[in-house]
C-alpha cells in the first residue's frame, strides 16, 4: 500500500496539501491530529468541511466523543482497522496531522512505557492539585529539560506524566518515545512531508483564522462543549481557544482579550510543533515551505 505522511505545525496548509495529493493519488486521507477526532471540536480544530473535503474520503475525523480520553495506542488500533479494510488495498493512505508522536507511533511504533507504581501515580496527581500545571511544568524542566521544553506549561495531564515516567524510570519520557515498536507502516517506501513556514506569514495565518473561527461558530461550539458538564481534565477540554471563549462567556474577559490569548496560546503551540519536527524527523523527510492560500 502507498502511503504519503504530511506533517506540519497548525495552520501550516496540512489540510489543502493533503486534498491536494489525495486527488492525484486516488487517495485516502487519514487524520493524525489529536484534537480533530474530538466530535465537538469543528471549528476549534479547524477540521475540514464537507466542503473541504470536497468528495475525498477522510476518516478519524470527529470520531471520538469528547467525554473519552484518546490515546496515541487508540489511534494506531483505529488505524490498523482502516488498513485491513479490503478497499484500501489499492488506494493511497495520505496521514496528515500535527501529532508528532502519532507519526512516530506510524514510522516506528508505539514505545513500551515503564510500568508506573500506584504510589507515584497518587503523589503526581495530588501534587498537580495543590501545586497547578506551570509550578510542576517548572519542577519538570529541572528534572527532564528535555521533554519540558516540547510541553506546554499548562497542558497538564502531559506534564504529570512525564514526571510520573522519570520518577519511576529516572529517565526522560523522550528517550522511551524514541525507541522503536512495531511500525504501522513501511516508512522507507512511504513519501515524508513536514511543512516548514515562514513564521511570520504563519503568524498572521494564526491571527487571521483564529478571527475567522469566532466569526463562524467558535463561541457556540464551546458554549455546548461547557453545557456537557465535562472534567477539566479531559483533552478536548485543553483545545486551544476554550479556556479563551470560556472566560468569554463567563464575562472575565473581553471578545478581543480572548482573541488575542488564544492567537497567543496557538503560535506558542506551533513554535513547540515545530520544535518537535525539526528534532524529531529525521532526513528522510522532506522538509519544505509551503506556499499560503
Amino acid at each position: 500500500m502507498n502511503a504519503i505522511l504530511i506533517a506540519g505545525p497548525t495552520a501550516s496548509g496540512k489540510s489543502a496539501l493533503a486534498l491536494e495529493l489525495a486527488r492525484k493519488a486516488d487517495g485516502v486521507v487519514i487524520n493524525a491530529d489529536s484534537m480533530q477526532v474530538y466530535d465537538a471540536l469543528h471549528v476549534l480544530t479547524a477540521r475540514p468541511s464537507r466542503e473541504e473535503m470536497d468528495g475525498v474520503p477522510h476518516v478519524l475525523y470527529g470520531h471520538v466523543a469528547a467525554a473519552r480520553k484518546y490515546s496515541v495506542g487508540a489511534w494506531c488500533h483505529d488505524v490498523r482497522a482502516i488498513l485491513a479494510d479490503a478497499a484500501m488495498a489499492e488506494r493511497t493512505a495520505i496521514y496528515v496531522g500535527g501529532t508528532g508522536l502519532y507519526f512516530r507511533a506510524l514510522t516506528d511504533g508505539l514505545s513500551a512505557m515503564p510500568d508506573i507504581p500506584d504510589v507515584i501515580r497518587d503523589y503526581w496527581r495530588e501534587a498537580l492539585k495543590q501545586r497547578g500545571a506551570e509550578a510542576l511544568h517548572a519542577e519538570l524542566k529541572s528534572r527532564d529539560p528535555k521533554s519540558a521544553d516540547i510541553l506546554n506549561a499548562n497542558d497538564s495531564q502531559r506534564i504529570v506524566r512525564a514526571l510520573e515516567v522519570f520518577e519511576a524510570s529516572g529517565q526522560s519520557i523522550i528517550d522511551f518515545q524514541g525507541k522503536c515498536g512495531t511500525a504501522l507502516i513501511d516508512a522507507d517506501k512511504a513519501r515524508k512531508i513536514v511543512l516548514t513556514p515562514d513564521r511570520a506569514k504563519l503568524k498572521a495565518r494564526i491571527n487571521q483564522r483564529f478571527e475567522r473561527m469566532m466569526e463562524t461558530g467558535a463561541v457556540e461550539e464551546v458554549r455546548g462543549l461547557l453545557s456537557m458538564g465535562l472534567s477539566p481534565d479531559l483533552p478536548a477540554m485543553k483545545a486551544i481557544g476554550v479556556r479563551e471563549i470560556s472566560a468569554l462567556l463567563s464575562g472575565s474577559m473581553t471578545r478581543a482579550q480572548a482573541v488575542e490569548r488564544a492567537s497567543i496560546a496557538t503560535r506558542q503551540y506551533a513554535k513547540r510543533q515545530m520544535t518537535w519536527f525539526r528534532n524529531q524527523l529525521d532526513d528522510t523527510w522532506v522538509r519544505t515551505d509551503p506556499e499560503f492560500r
